[in-house]
């Protein structure tokens, strides 16, 4: 009987979207493996496309002639069975392709068009390096991989670790290398070779016992004449001689180089812990001992230690002899957070966000992949990373927003961390000053164990809010993004050698042009929102499409020339501080100064040294930065989210003022905080004042069970989109009906209505909120919608389905 193996193709549709079964042709058998890539014929036969092996010898109904597998695409699995179970998991959690969800999973160089070259890594036979590799030392593999025979004795090379597998992508994207040497002559060749020297060939000599010493290794040509003492013209005598050879070896891209680190030798060593610490770390050790899959809530005021927290439980897994994973929701808060890690664990620990270039993340990818790397740091991606025996999984600043992924699969990063915790028996982290109200509810219920961190580790209060009512602020001294409270204050932190950090509230706010004569705003022609305004490039943009235009001088509408500039942007913000404080020197952190690779870590590194005085910036410096001499923080305008149509934009304000606040007095000296608002009632912004979490909880809790919304209830969304606005909403209409023939009576079905920004990139969106605590009929109705949807006839309506959204908007 022939084996079979079910593979999930490269083809993203509905239709595609369970494994079809191949015969494994004979010259496969017992090569393939779970996991791998495979070519296999698709449609009429004369398609050929990829795929990964999902399941082996599992039995099928088809009774007709099964297509054979072409060929195998890697010597070895790409993607491992817990990651496998996973992809399965999330395409159905998440109402997505599993091809997509395979494919999140991995690193680009694994999905764009590569090149798989298998390179010779060591002594290899003349005739095998003449008959397969023509004489040179590396290969093309897709030129062979329909060759049974060659690509049965190239498996026998990789088991014999000879050769290597590597990838090579359209943009050079690939394995870096350096020069090595590798010896030509066996140790008997070596000392003939020797007895034909000049007796004064010392350095030649030295050559030769050396080669002796590392035959049948590859040794990088840099680390040899350190170890040698000999210099590069020997080594290169040696070539001519045939004595060796010099070969690529391949060496690791680091994505945050070791200079980079702080100099603060008390990091490298755990801390002592206060006793808050010390239980917290007690129950989480004692979870990782004994393999438990327990999900903790880490709950702890801003500064009250929790890093040391995860730093003591991921040295407690590694004890165990098991890995950790450590994710962090901004890209701009790693290079401190990696910094601490790599101080403690030196180079155990990888890193994975998607400011690293395509070669850097295959790299580090790679690392952990062969079990080098045994601490994984990262953004939201980095859940998927393929780590093996998990001890534990940390979710710093378990509240954000950014932990949840906007396109298909449409995961939340927690969800995932708990599955893979639940896998793994492993303990999970969430660790949050201002926890979302979803996990502080289960924390309540008993579902996550609470842990809690009260007080600031440096003894110190947290810092006195003020805020300052704007109203007055206006009406006296006319339009300004600063208060006379807030320029005493910089002044004086100026005079004193000290440092402040000004957040400006970007969220639900845009810089905007508009008419005064007819009141026209210039918007996107793609979009149903306003254009921005970048003063950098003399250009309004479109920051969801990309649309681009130049200033006008003119109202496109009636042509007055009354076209003026409004709104508050960081760039006019900093131009406005240099007007008031001259001699204050500025850093502005924002999406147009942070563009370019690794420009975070820079401008972070130069405030860090004191080559500024006052950090300018939007939510991206809100959180999990910690500089010892700031003792001012500025909120500019924190009220511009609270008008939102979102439920949770109070949650989101008090988060970010009490974690903005959090940056103050964070060593010895005393730290202060000034909220400019034109709200200065609101709850969100009182209880921030007071640093009142629980008191903000309560209030919240009691408006999110009268609007029947999360934690509550549960939440999807629907989205239907087209060119044409009717057929967008035809299609969410009738959606509308097989939702409300099928569902309980119990589930709320809202909608269709237009989203908030109806039009974008030249399509209508209409969407439908579902809401409900139980429905077995929920799922299974919604898979079959997905399945109409993407049948003939309907393809040009696009349908997507999230679970548990961030936004309404």
């Amino acid at each position: 009987m022939a084996q079979l193996a079910q593979v999930i193709v490269d083809v993203p549709t509905m239709q595609t979207n369970q494994p079809y079964t191949y015969q494994v042709p004979p010259r496969l058998e017992n090569q393939i493996q779970l996991g791998m890539r495979v070519i296999v014929p698709f449609g009429n036969g004369k398609r050929q496309v990829q795929g990964f092996v999902v399941g082996l010898d599992q039995p099928t109904k088809y009774d007709g002639q099964l297509k054979a597998i072409s060929a195998l695409m890697d010597l070895q699995p790409v993607i491992n069975d817990e990651l496998l179970r996973l992809s399965k998991w999330l395409a159905d959690q998440t109402y997505a392709f599993w091809i997509s969800s395979i494919y999140t999973m991995l690193p680009n160089m694994l999905k764009a068009k590569s090149t798989r070259i298998v390179r010779i890594i060591d002594e290899v036979d003349e005739q095998t390096v003449f008959d397969i590799f023509h004489g040179k030392n590396e290969l093309d593999f897709a030129t062979v991989q329909s060759n049974p025979q060659i690509v049965s004795r190239l498996l026998k090379l990789q088991r014999q670790k000879k050769v290597r597998f590597e990838y090579v992508v359209a943009d050079k994207a690939k394995p870096k290398t350096t020069v090595g040497i590798q010896p030509q002559l066996d140790f008997e060749g070596l000392e003939e070779a020797r007895t034909s020297l000049h007796p004064n060939a010392h350095a030649q000599n030295r050559l030769l016992s050396y080669l002796q010493s590392i035959v049948g290794k590859t040794v990088k040509q840099t680390d040899a004449e350190k170890v040698s003492g000999l210099k590069a013209a020997t080594f290169n005598v040696g070539v001519q001689k045939g004595w060796l050879a010099k070969v690529p070896v391949e060496v690791y891209r680091t994505p945050h180089s070791q200079e980079n680190l702080p100099d603060d030798e008390h990091l490298s060593k755990p801390l002592e812990l206060n006793d808050e610490q010390q239980v917290a770390v007690n129950k989480i050790d004692q979870a990782i001992d004994d393999s438990q899959s327990q999900v903790f809530l880490l709950e702890g005021v801003t500064g009250s230690g929790k890093t040391e927290v995860y730093l003591q439980s991921i040295a407690r897994a590694l004890q165990n002899h098991k890995t950790a994973l450590m994710l962090v929701p901004e890209i701009s808060l790693t290079a401190q957070i990696v910094n601490r890690v790599r101080r403690r664990f030196g180079s155990k620990v990888a890193v994975l966000h998607s400011g690293l270039s395509n070669g850097e993340r295959f790299d580090e990818w790679r690392r952990i992949e062969r079990g080098e790397a045994k601490v994984v740091v990262g953004a939201r991606s980095a859940i998927f990373a393929p780590l093996k025996d998990l001890g534990i999984i940390i979710l710093d600043e378990e509240h954000e927003s950014s932990y949840k992924q906007d396109e298909s699969p449409r995961y939340h990063a927690r969800e995932v961390a708990k599955w893979r915790g639940k896998y793994n028996n492993t303990p999970v982290v969430l660790g949050s000053a201002t926890p979302s109200l979803e996990s502080r509810a289960r924390a309540m219920k008993g579902v996550y164990q609470l842990l809690l961190l009260k007080h600031r580790v440096n003894k110190q209060p947290l810092p006195p809010i003020q805020v300052v009512d704007m109203r007055p602020e206006i009406k006296e001294r006319g339009e300004s993004n600063f208060s006379r409270e807030l320029l005493v204050k910089l002044t004086d932190r100026l005079a004193r050698n000290e440092q402040s950090i000004l957040m400006l509230n970007r969220r639900g706010f845009s810089s905007f042009m508009m008419c005064r004569d007819c009141g026209e705003v210039l918007k996107c022609p793609n979009c149903d929102i306003s254009l921005t305004l970048h003063l950098d490039s003399h250009t309004m943009k479109c920051h969801y499409c990309g649309h681009e235009e130049p200033i006008p001088r003119y109202c496109p509408n009636c042509g007055s020339c009354e076209i003026r500039y409004y709104g508050t942007g960081t760039e006019k913000v900093e131009q406005e501080l240099s007007r008031l404080i001259p001699n204050a020197r500025i850093i502005r952190m924002d999406v147009d100064t942070t563009r370019r690779k690794g420009m975070h870590e820079k401008l972070l590194r130069q405030f860090g040294q004191h080559q500024a005085d006052i950090l300018l910036g939007t939510q991206m410096i809100a959180k999990g930065l910690d500089f010892p001499n700031v003792t001012l923080v500025g909120v500019l305008n924190a009220d511009t989210g609270l008008g939102l149509p979102d439920f949770r934009s109070s949650e989101r304000t008090f988060d970010l003022l009490s974690q903005v606040s959090g940056r103050a007095g964070r060593a010895d000296k005393k730290g202060e905080v000034i909220i400019q608002t034109y709200n200065p009632d609101h709850y969100a912004i009182r209880l921030a004042q007071q640093n009142d979490y629980e008191a903000f909880f309560k209030q919240e809790m009691a408006l999110r069970h009268q609007a029947s919304y999360p934690p509550y209830y549960f939440t999807i969304r629907i989205m239907a989109s087209h060119e044409e606005e009717a057929v967008a909403a035809r299609a969410m209409t009738k959606i509308k009906q097989e939702l409300v023939d099928n569902l309980m009576p119990s589930t709320i079905i809202l909608g269709p209505t237009p989203r908030a920004i109806a039009r974008m990139k030249r399509r209508y969106y209409y969407q439908i909120v579902i809401k409900y605590k139980q429905d077995r009929r929920l799922h299974s109705t919604l898979q079959r919608i997905l399945q109409e949807t993407q049948s003939k006839g309907r393809a040009d309506v696009q349908v997507s389905i999230d679970p548990d959204p961030q936004y309404f908007m």
